[in-house]
């Protein structure tokens, strides 16, 4: 928890200690969940049900299926792309939830609504989506189409590491194919941080009135792990069909004379008729299990950095003016 003044009200936390507590639990959070991002990817490239006698693959199989063509480390493709832009990404969340949430909050009393967090949460993911997780995504979802065996030397994918697929896909497609499905993408970030913090924050806040002793201090890590785990899993349920659509989007290059939205309704509409309904939410599985956790790890870890670091850092790891 934040430090205390002697008026009731707590410092916001600081933005270099949201920068290394939130790229420390985002690192965290990557490495443990980063395989099943992969496979969440890979079901919602699939065209598997769309021809008879080729059934739908589950999350299992298609984990499975990666681990015996490429070796359990394909199941990491992608992944350096998402350490190079975690730091950002997690610093740039929790501290621009901070500051939206301190311009939301009622001027005269400084507490903050639950419409003013649902905002804050939402703004806080349109921006970490625009700054840091578009570009992001474009690399990651390239490297992690991409069915080469990593134990063969001789299989050279045409993406080889995360550094290559940017300048590759920056020289062929030009710079604006980073910021490809970016609507998209900020639509989904927004929509999850929006649900995210926002239940994550009451979820606390009721854990505190139930348990008084812990006011002043952290909750201990397993209540925080399961609270950031259900409020993880809220986002995913929600923003299904804007997720899946931005993946395949994301994959495909540029098209002469078509625009973002036209290319959009394009897969939306092909989904629909060649695959059905159940299209929209390939992958649903593994995103929950990759989200809810991933949220329960970032939280834990966060809380815990967080309070060593405004327990004993330096001057600039302390907030700055007061809020409730």
């Amino acid at each position: 928890m934040a430090s205390k003044a002697d008026n009731g009200r707590k410092k916001p936390t600081s933005a270099a200690t949201n920068l290394i507590a939130g790229g420390g639990a985002g690192m965290m959070e990557a490495l443990v969940c980063h395989p099943l991002d992969t496979i969440k990817v890979r079901m919602q490239l699939s065209r598997r049900g769309r021809q008879p006698g080729m059934p739908r693959r589950g999350f299992i199989a298609t984990g499975a299926d990666i681990v015996r063509k490429e070796t359990p480390l394909g199941l990491y493709k992608g992944l350096g792309a998402v350490l190079t832009g975690i730091v950002p990404k997690m610093a740039i969340r929790f501290t621009s939830f901070e500051w939206y949430k301190q311009i939301l909050a009622n001027k005269e009393t400084g507490k903050v609504s639950g419409q003013a967090l649902f905002f804050a949460g939402l703004a806080a993911g349109v921006t970490e989506a625009v700054a840091v997780v578009t570009p992001m995504e474009v690399v990651k979802i390239r490297l992690q189409a991409q069915h080469h065996s990593m134990a063969d030397p001789l299989d050279v994918p045409k993406y080889r590491n995360a550094a290559h697929a940017l300048y590759t896909i920056v020289r062929e497609e030009g710079f604006g194919a980073l910021y490809r499905g970016v609507s998209l993408t900020a639509l989904r970030q927004g929509s999850n941080q929006a649900v995210n913090f926002t239940a994550y924050t009451y979820f606390k806040k009721w854990l505190y009135e139930w348990q008084p002793e812990y006011q002043g201090g952290n909750l201990p890590s397993y209540q925080t792990t399961l609270i950031g785990l259900v409020s993880g899993a809220m986002g995913p349920l929600s923003n299904a069909p804007i997720d899946t659509i931005k993946t395949r989007l994301q994959k495909m290059k540029a098209e002469e004379g078509t625009t973002a939205l036209q290319r959009i309704t394009r897969i939306a509409g092909d989904m629909f008729r060649q695959e059905g309904v159940h299209a929209f939410y390939k992958g649903i599985t593994p995103r929950i299990m990759r989200v809810a956790p991933g949220q329960a790890v970032t939280f834990t870890v966060y809380e815990f950095l967080r309070e060593k670091l405004e327990r004993s850092g330096p001057a600039f790891l302390t907030g700055g003016r007061y809020e409730e």
